[in-house]
């Protein structure tokens, strides 16, 4: 899976369907990197505070004198992505989901990805530098012994990166700052210690940013899942982060908003659509999205009785950090897509996989049986999960189809292996028979 989320997409989806991931983490910080620590007065670029522009270039040095030290360049480390341990075949006894009868799918914008200008990377560098050397005179010549600031992401949904023990986000220009700011409570809250990852800023005011600036938070780096160790994947320590995630009945004084997972998977097909028009290629991957319910398309609520848990809205590897690095316990991450929904939608990305025949079932079962005795409300503590896990698992199926085929358009290659596999489930799914939807919900 991609680690983190990178380029996923803009919809933080992996071309592969590995773990796409929120911002995608660099290598573990050097042993001289001590623990990241919030500075006595925060930062004036929180949520809701427009991201300043560059500094203006210094002025040349007087004749005789030195030179100021140049701020280090800014590292852009290949980001390897995590592998899925696959099975060697489509496992036939895996219970493919059954297919409701088609309905009419709502235009939804496709996000168009613009790179981020170097400026405001530079600029993100430079704050996240800051927060962990709040004391360094302003122009100072000294020079600075940290490591070079690294990229970690840069999608239309986020620009990330890191300085040392501190990660800088600038959100998408278009966030909603309100539900931004509910989601950062969220990870503050103390109920949700020892499951998300809390920023190291608190939420700042909404609506102060003038309409084209992109609101930045920070947060402590963590270190993510090795890309080079499949078979040593957190399911376990995944699964009962997510179960206790679900059982969480946070008291926040902001009102949280819907989980935003049936919305991306929505502009994930509405990005293949704009990429290939006319493609037969996209024809099975449209015929899925039809048949799935309104719910998981973001046209309606969920079912009653699924709505009211506290989601995460994007699982994937890529979303799980250790922090302390390297050695602390593991945390989720990217709270940008949790709110309010059918906690069966975080298991549906590696319910998926399995069913593709992408993930192994010994890892398909290990994560589904600590979620279980970790007590997680997705599905019964006994007995078929598939019935809830139906028709969020064929949505992610859509989605990680609908993403691969996009970025295969814009690369001008062809699918690969595990992009393919998740193209001819989408086949299979747009097979069943209508009369297999009884029950499937709106």
């Amino acid at each position: 899976m991609r680690t983190t989320s990178p380029s996923t997409s803009d919809d933080h989806e992996p071309p592969s369907p590995g773990a796409e991931t929120p911002e995608r983490p660099a290598p573990a910080p050097s042993p001289s990197d001590g623990p990241a620590r919030e500075p006595a007065s925060a930062e004036p670029h929180a949520l809701g505070l427009a991201l300043p522009p560059p500094a203006p270039e210094p002025p040349p040095p007087a004749p005789g004198s030195e030179p100021p030290a140049p701020h280090p360049p800014l590292q852009r480390p290949p980001a390897p992505e995590p592998q899925v341990r696959r099975s060697s075949g489509a496992d036939p006894s895996v219970p493919h989901p059954p297919s409701p009868a088609p309905v009419p799918a709502a235009p939804t914008p496709a996000p168009v990805p613009v790179p981020t200008p170097a400026p405001v990377i530079r600029e993100l560098g430079t704050l996240a530098h800051r927060l962990h050397h709040p004391h360094d005179a302003p122009g100072s010549t000294t020079p600075c012994a940290c490591e070079p600031p690294q990229l970690l992401a840069d999608r239309a949904d986020g620009t990330v990166v890191r300085s040392g023990p501190v990660v800088a986000k600038a959100h998408a220009a278009d966030s909603d700052r309100e539900a931004l700011a509910a989601r950062l409570a969220l990870a503050a809250a103390p109920q949700l210690t020892g499951i998300l990852l809390a920023p190291l800023t608190a939420p700042g005011p909404a609506g102060k940013a003038e309409a084209a600036s992109r609101p930045v938070t920070f947060w402590p780096y963590g270190a993510p899942v090795d890309p080079k160790a499949p078979h040593a994947a957190p399911w376990v320590e995944a699964a009962v982060l997510l179960a206790r995630l679900h059982r969480t009945v946070p008291p926040l004084p902001p009102p949280l908003p819907p989980m935003r997972g049936p919305v991306k998977a929505a502009r994930a097909v509405a990005r293949m659509n704009a990429a290939l028009p006319d493609g037969d290629a996209t024809l099975p991957v449209r015929a899925a999205w039809r048949a799935l319910p309104g719910w998981a398309r973001g046209e309606a609520a969920p079912p009653a009785g699924r709505a009211r848990f506290l989601c995460h809205g994007d699982l994937h590897l890529g979303q799980l950090v250790r922090h302390p690095a390297p050695d602390g316990p593991w945390l989720l991450i990217d709270v940008d897509d949790a709110g309010w929904g059918d906690p069966a939608w975080d298991l549906a990305r590696p319910a998926a996989w399995y069913a593709a025949g992408v993930l192994a079932p010994e890892d398909w079962l290990l994560f589904l049986e600590a979620y279980r005795s970790a007590g997680g409300p997705a599905v019964p503590a006994e007995g078929d999960p598939w019935p809830q896990l139906d028709a969020p698992a064929r949505a992610l199926t859509v989605q990680t189809a609908a993403v691969a085929l996009a970025k295969c358009a814009a690369e001008g290659r062809q699918p690969d292996e595990m992009e393919q596999l998740m193209i001819d489930s989408c086949a299979r799914i747009a097979t069943f028979p209508p009369e297999l939807a009884a029950g499937s919900g709106p």
